[in-house]
Order: structure tokens, then sequence, then C-alpha cells
């Protein structure tokens, strides 16, 4: 290795705390200035500088000293340099791995999406290494992901490994939707690989095909919607003899209005086709009973408050039921000012999303109801409207931002009108004159 000699001498620079040292040299044509240290030197009244007498103090360098250390700057400089440049050359030629590519993806989501802190949390679960502690309690990442590609190319990564690596996991006994999620976001990382200012992959490996269909509705027949909004949210069980707490009266009392509230979040969240999220960060000031209005233009996401998905408020019309419901959560006596949390704990504090969607299971359960995500509320209620309404109603009822993931819903279900233009196409066609029809 050939070190580059400095160009000249350590020169002088005037600094707050006197005079001080610097290095120049040349890399490649670029100039590189460093600054060495303290100067034992002192002004020679010309406006130069000369060696001061005597030993130099403590943390001051003459000039001989100045220059051994601008040669020790210049070989340390080059030495960072060239193995700087041997690992960017190595990881040119053998691509970005798919554990440096996931991360690159994650700042991209953070800090120029903005993406929602509860997102940001499930694709760190999902990009964790194996064994990584978790945020909270004991358990432990699998890390499944990053065991299965992350130390290979992303560029080596085909839609064979990826298809095999999905195989595993729905053989490993993961449901559909989470075999789903590791598709979407590998789909996602290499979809930001493949963009002209960050690495220009040729190929999408997890990117479905045309035939494939991605994602089916679980649509509630109608009576089952209904049996759900009737029968959710049972009382919890009464403690037994056996168990280790003793609850006093009004410890029965509080759970008791507790399961009263989670009955009606479930029930307006049933007729409303809110999202969960939305639903915990509703104010009473967001609620127009008069007017039968509801104003959704915030939302709790990993236990911090902001804007909804679409970052824009909607206007809701208030059913029937869901107005009841509300009307009888107005009747507790207390948190019920503009700025209090419809739905809120016993200190009048957010509910928790994750034991709300536990509890939600555990009532479905009780209740002799098919056990589904607390989404499946959203789903039943979004499928039940699209049959009366058209897309663009439909679109702004559920808040979507594009209209292709309205058209889910439109689909699963015929609409009464639909039938009805059918028929009146058939009766009008079936007195066509027999020729018309042939042709």
């Amino acid at each position: 290795m050939t070190v580059p000699q400095p160009t000249s001498r350590p020169f002088v620079r005037e600094r707050v705390s006197g005079p001080h040292w610097y290095a120049k040299w040349y890399r490649g044509g670029r100039p590189v200035i460093r600054a060495i240290g303290r100067a034992w030197i002192e002004a020679d009244g010309a406006g130069g500088w000369r060696a001061r007498r005597g030993r130099a103090v403590e943390g001051a360098l003459t000039e001989t000293q100045a220059a051994v250390r601008m040669l020790e700057l210049v070989r340390n400089h080059e030495a960072e340099q060239t193995r700087l440049e041997a690992d960017a050359e190595a990881r040119r030629r053998r691509g970005v791995t798919f554990r440096d590519l996931a991360a690159e993806w994650m700042e991209y989501l953070e800090h120029e999406k903005g993406a929602k802190p509860s997102t940001l949390r499930d694709y760190r679960w999902l990009l964790a290494e194996p064994d990584q502690a978790h945020r909270r309690g004991s358990g432990r990442s699998p890390g499944l992901l990053m065991s299965a590609f992350g130390d290979s190319p992303a560029n080596a990564i085909t839609t064979r490994d990826v298809a095999e690596y999905l195989r595993r996991l729905d053989k490993a006994g993961a449901t559909p939707r989470t075999v789903n999620k590791h598709r979407q976001v590998i789909s996602a990382i290499y979809g930001y690989g493949m963009r002209e200012d960050t690495y220009r992959l040729a190929l999408n490996p997890a990117a479905p095909r045309p035939n494939d269909v991605s994602r089916r509705l679980r649509s509630s027949t109608s009576t089952r919607h209904r049996r759900s909004r009737r029968s959710l949210a049972p009382p919890r069980p009464a403690p037994t003899a056996r168990s280790r707490l003793t609850y006093d009266d009004a410890e029965l009392a509080a759970r008791a209005r507790e399961d009263r509230q989670d009955g009606e979040l479930y029930r307006i969240a049933a007729y409303t086709g809110l999202r969960l999220g939305e639903l915990l960060a509703l104010r009473w000031a967001d609620v127009n009973l008069v007017d039968r209005r509801l104003v959704v233009h915030r939302a709790l996401s990993d236990r911090i408050e902001g804007p909804t998905k679409r970052w824009q408020a909607r206007f809701l019309p208030i059913a029937d039921p869901s107005a009841e419901a509300f009307a009888r959560l107005s009747e507790r006596g207390e948190f019920l000012s503009p700025r209090d949390y419809v739905f809120c704990s016993r200190f009048g504090q957010p509910l928790d999303g994750s034991a709300l969607r536990r509890r939600f299971k555990r009532a479905a359960a009780a209740a002799g109801l098919r056990v589904l995500r607390f989404h499946a509320l959203r789903h039943g209620a979004g499928s039940l409207v699209a049959r009366q309404a058209d897309a663009r109603w439909v679109q702004g009822f559920l808040g979507h931002s594009k209209l292709t993931t309205t058209e889910r819903y439109l689909h699963t279900k015929a609409r009464p009108q639909d039938v009805d233009v059918l028929n009146r196409a058939f009766a009008a066609g079936s007195q066509l004159p027999v020729g018309t029809l042939q042709e």
C-alpha cells in the first residue's frame, strides 16, 4: 500500500482558544483537511508565527511534533479509506443483503413515509433477529425471516426461495393471514429495492402472480352479524373459591361497568365500521347525537394518538343502533366532557387495544360465535353496507384511500338492485327477434 505524502508541512489557523496546527493532503484528487492540535507558537509581530521558547506545555505541539502527528493521520486515514472501499466493493459484488435492505426500508417507512407506530412495531417484530428479546415480557422472537434470508444477497433470492419459505410457514401451522403478512413484507421490501433511487433490483420474488388471490374476505351473513351484535360481551366469570384474588363489591361493580362498555364498543364497531384505533381515539366532542353525525379524525396507534390512516377526517351518519349505544354510554355519570374518551378505563385513560382484542375473542367464544379478529366487525359492516350503497359511498364510509380496496367488499354479495338490473335486462332481451339473438 502506497501512503500518500503530505503536499506541505502543517499550517496554522487561529481559533478562539489560540493557534492550532492543521494538516492538508490530497487523496484521489480531493483535499483532506484534519485538525492536529494546539500549536506551541506565538505571533512574530509581522503577521506570522514563530516557535515559542521553552518546553511545550502538555497538550501543545511544536512544528516537528505536528509534522509527525500529520504523517500518522495520513496513514490512518489511508488505511481506513482502503478498508471502506474494499467493503464497498465486496458489497457491490455480492449485492445488498436482505438484512441491509430491510433495515433501509424500515428507515424509509419511519422517516419518509411517516408510518404509524403500530405498523412499525409489527414490521420490527417480523424482521427481528432470531432469539431477540421482546420489548415487553420475557418472550423471544423466532426471527424466521432473518434466519431464512438475512445474510443472503437480495438479488440472489428467487421466487422459489420465497415460495418454499411460505410453504414451510404453512406446514408449521401458521394461519393464512400470517403467511400472507410475511409475503407482503417481503414484497414491500423488494418494492423499495427496485426503485431507481435505491438498488434497481430486477425482480420482486414475493410479488403475487396475476391469477393469485392475495386476500379473501370472511363475510358473515346478515343473520350471524346481527347475532354477534346482540350477544357479544358477556359478563366476566365470577371469581371462584380457588381464585387467588378476592374482589369486593366495588371491584365487581367496576368490572361489570367495563364489560358493558366493551359490549357497546363492539356494537358501535359493528354498525360504524370504524377501525379499532379510531374507536379508541373517539372523544365525546366527535359524537353529535342530535344531528346523528360522527367525526372521525384521529386514531390511536401503539398507544400514540395521531391522525387517521388516510390523514383525513370523515363524517359518518350514526345509525339507530349506534345512537342507542352512545346514549347508554352517556349515562355512565363520569368522563363525559367533550375532551373525554368515549371508551376509557376507570381512570379516564384510553383502552389498551391488545387487551381489548383478547377480550373480544373471549366474548365471542363465550357467546358461542366463531372466533374472528376484531377487524371482522369492520368487514361485516362494510359487506352489509355494500349491498345498499354504491362504491364511492362505501369508500367514504370505510375511509379507504383507494377504490380498489373498497371493491373487495362490493363483489362479495350481490345487491338487490343489481339483481333487478339483470332481471330487467334479460326480460328486455327475451323480447328481441330471434335473428337478433342469434347475431
